[in-house]
């Protein structure tokens, strides 16, 4: 019978980079700030992040494992209560967890919130209090969660708390009626936030120990990679050619919209159909666009890149983990604990796992072993 290990290793899958240290996370010029305290705005907060590469800042109260809901609400109430009471006075605010927000590296500004007693959550309320004033002239988009209450109290919270905010034309209301439509929903919402281009698809690349953050265009490869990302992370193998470009055969064909384009460094495209080519110099040919590395000079790309060969992992999470899960048991039954389905590093989903083979299921590699 044969035996599973599926073990957590620390050290990364060896890569073609010579560097050892994590790249600073990547920026953004979109800021999500929220509070959950169920998990509904948690799972919204991370739909988003698929959609918009945001930077997340979660708001949190100074004081952990309060029941805010526990006797007949009593508590959530009455820190709402203390807040309509006098709404100038910052001792009517709950206490929350210090943050550091440089308000200024951001144009855009989703705050997602659920809904209390009709008003705003309390924590939200406290974090806006003291930061509102902060966001002057930012683009703000508005999301509130809610079992079943109109959100129109919550909306004018944050105008009283953000005077000077430029808000979107209309806030996102998630509510149980239409929470499992929630990933559509959020979708078409962003497309119409007054926000600027800087909302664009981010991708994430993932090169040993380094992950860095590119923009992509809007096409129909990579729409179709898109779709497959948010299935599982694809992995693909990459070696150097004619001294300017790492290229790798992505392992499944996507849609073209070929040009005649020059290339220069940190520019992305499909070439053939099948292969992804990330560019550290400049050549010219007929590909298509996929995107570019944001922020990042030459000479430190191709430290990132390296020389050879080497593993890049493409992702929509900046948090996608390439360390290596082991639990112990039979294969087709570690699969089967899942309902996610599991990848060969090509990208290629797979029914049966081969024994001494990495493969990729919700977001982990597993090392199969007997």
């Amino acid at each position: 019978m044969k035996q599973i290990l599926l073990f957590l290793l620390i050290v990364l899958f060896s890569s073609c980079s010579k560097e050892s240290d994590v790249l600073a996370e990547p920026t953004s010029r979109t800021l999500i700030v929220y509070y959950s305290y169920t998990g509904n705005v948690q799972a919204i907060v991370d739909e988003s992040l698929k959609l918009t590469g945001a930077d997340v800042v979660e708001i949190q109260p100074a004081e952990e494992g309060l029941k805010y809901e526990a006797d007949n609400y009593a508590l959530g109430s009455a820190l709402i209560g203390a807040i309509r009471a006098n709404p100038d006075d910052a001792g009517s605010y709950p206490e929350i967890k210090p943050v550091d927000i440089d308000f200024s590296q951001y144009d855009n500004i989703i705050v997602a919130t659920p809904l209390w007693w009709s008003n705003m959550a309390a924590p939200m309320q406290t974090f806006l209090f003291h930061n509102g004033g902060k966001m002057a002239g930012k683009n703000i988009a508005l999301v509130v969660s809610s079992a079943s209450s109109g959100i129109s109290s919550v909306v004018d919270d944050a105008h009283r708390l953000i005077p000077d905010g430029n808000f979107s034309d209309e806030a996102l209301w998630i509510n149980n009626s239409n929470r499992n439509n929630m990933p559509s929903l959020l979708g078409n919402w962003i497309k119409t936030l007054n926000f600027s281009d800087t909302m664009a698809q981010k991708l994430f690349i993932t090169i040993g120990n380094a992950t860095i953050a590119a923009t992509m265009v809007d096409n129909v490869a990579t729409q179709a990679l898109i779709a497959a990302l948010k299935e599982s992370p694809i992995s693909y193998e990459a070696s150097d050619y004619g001294d300017f470009e790492k290229v790798g055969p992505l392992g499944r064909s996507l849609p073209t919209a070929n040009e005649q384009t020059t290339t220069q460094a940190g520019d992305i495209v499909l070439y053939n159909g099948n292969q992804i080519v990330i560019f550290y110099g400049s050549n010219s040919w007929s590909y298509t666009r996929i995107g570019k590395i944001d922020d990042i000079s030459q000479e430190k790309l191709k430290s990132v890149l390296g020389d050879g060969n080497c593993t890049i992992t493409l992702s929509l999470s900046k948090d996608f983990s390439t360390g290596v899960q082991k639990v112990h048991g039979d294969a087709n039954n570690a699969m089967k604990s899942s309902r996610s389905p599991m990848y060969d590093l090509q990208g290629h989903e797979i029914t049966a796992p081969t024994n001494g083979q990495v493969y990729i299921q919700d977001g982990r590699k597993w090392l199969i072993q007997e």
